[in-house]
């Protein structure tokens, strides 16, 4: 009986020990495909999310305390995205990095506003995210409609007199940039000689590669993730179309160039100004690179929406989401894609879009900037 409290004793300290070490870090959370075909974006934003708690945890923590990163699974699933966000509400996580698709962080954001979480994206980019007055979302990166406008600036101009056709995939994101390109397209004088949709998902576009052909196509433009893009250009060339295929930011990762191979050379996209080239970013760059990880598309990003969050929080001096998110859009915040500064509605005021061109060996780059 003497031995049974004392094993008593020992299991009741350890469960104090275990929670007193737990209360002594802050969880944060990051959400994203990190299962499904935008699986690539997702590992992406772990990879941003796990560095930024790593460099973080080796200065300090944040407000004397470590922070601690659960990694949630959206697949880009609308539904997935909701049940991701009561989650993280329940468990009283005070800040998500995410989501990736913006049919996922649309409806996540309105169970983070229920439940008192402070939601930055690194890459939702269409407009209704930061349109509908929640006081809990920003975002690290443009919107469609800015995005849009920088596409439509560079057809008009190299694609002047061409016939150009316009494809989107359904989804919030890729026809709401199809939809974006397609108005500045009109305003700037051009009319699209076709406009067609396909559903994510899709494996056989022979149909509307034919329909480009019989229209003659000089651009196509893809609002819609790198998997149907590829698909599109691999069947477009085995049709002997030389047709140039432009999109927009699902486009930033390498799995694009797997998909395509030298066949993708010359598809252009819209995405910022390469935040691995940025001087803010050096250090962080070469961290990443001494574990082979190469941090493109929206891994900085999502590296930098952490430090948003948490150079907030410790200006305020608090966790407390609302009295944080207050803080963010009245101040200015130094990362790793450079500086940053919020309007009311939670979008950044430093704008910048550029496009980019891929290669015959499996890499990106940005076009001339006097290119348009």
């Amino acid at each position: 009986m003497k031995s049974l409290k004392l094993i008593g004793f020992a299991l009741g300290a350890s469960i104090v020990l275990s929670t007193a070490v737990l209360a002594e870090e802050i969880t944060i959370a990051v959400a994203g495909p990190i299962t499904g075909g935008e699986s690539a974006f997702g590992r992406q934003m772990k990879n941003g999310a796990e560095m930024a708690v790593e460099q973080i945890n080796a200065s300090g923590g944040v407000l004397g305390k470590k922070l601690a990163l659960d990694i949630e699974d959206d697949a880009c699933d609308p539904k997935q995205a909701r049940s991701v966000a009561e989650k993280v509400a329940a468990a009283k996580i005070p800040f998500v990095a995410g989501h990736f698709c913006s049919s996922s962080s649309i409806p996540a954001s309105e169970a983070y506003a229920d439940g008192s979480v402070l939601q930055i994206t690194p890459a939702s980019t269409n407009p209704l995210f930061t349109e509908r007055k929640l006081w809990n979302v920003a975002r690290v990166c443009g919107r469609d409609d800015q995005q849009g406008q920088v596409a439509a600036q560079y057809i008009a101009k190299q694609f002047n007199g061409k016939n150009i056709a316009i494809l989107n995939d359904k989804t919030t994101y890729g026809k709401g940039l199809a939809d974006e390109t397609k108005k500045a397209l009109n305003k700037a004088g051009i009319i699209e000689k076709m406009y067609e949709s396909y559903n994510k998902g899709d494996k056989d576009f022979n149909a509307i590669v034919s329909r480009l052909k019989r229209d003659n196509i000089d651009l196509v433009y893809v609002g819609g993730y790198h998997q149907e893009a590829g698909l599109i250009l691999r069947q477009m060339r085995d049709q002997g179309l030389k047709t140039v295929l432009m999109s927009g930011d699902a486009l930033a990762d390498k799995e694009y160039a797997s998909i395509t191979g030298a066949a993708g050379a010359g598809t252009l996209f819209t995405f910022g100004p390469d935040p691995r080239k940025k001087t803010t970013a050096a250090a962080i760059v070469d961290k990443f690179r001494a574990k082979n990880i190469d941090p493109e598309g929206y891994t900085l990003y999502t590296y930098a929406a952490v430090q948003v969050w948490m150079q907030a929080a410790t200006k305020v001096g608090t966790t407390d989401p609302k009295k944080v998110m207050d803080t963010i859009k009245a101040g200015s915040w130094d990362t790793v894609i450079g500086t940053l500064q919020y309007d009311a509605k939670g979008d950044i005021k430093q704008l910048d879009y550029v496009v980019y061109r891929w290669d015959d060996k499996g890499g990106y780059s940005e076009t001339n900037p006097t290119a348009f």
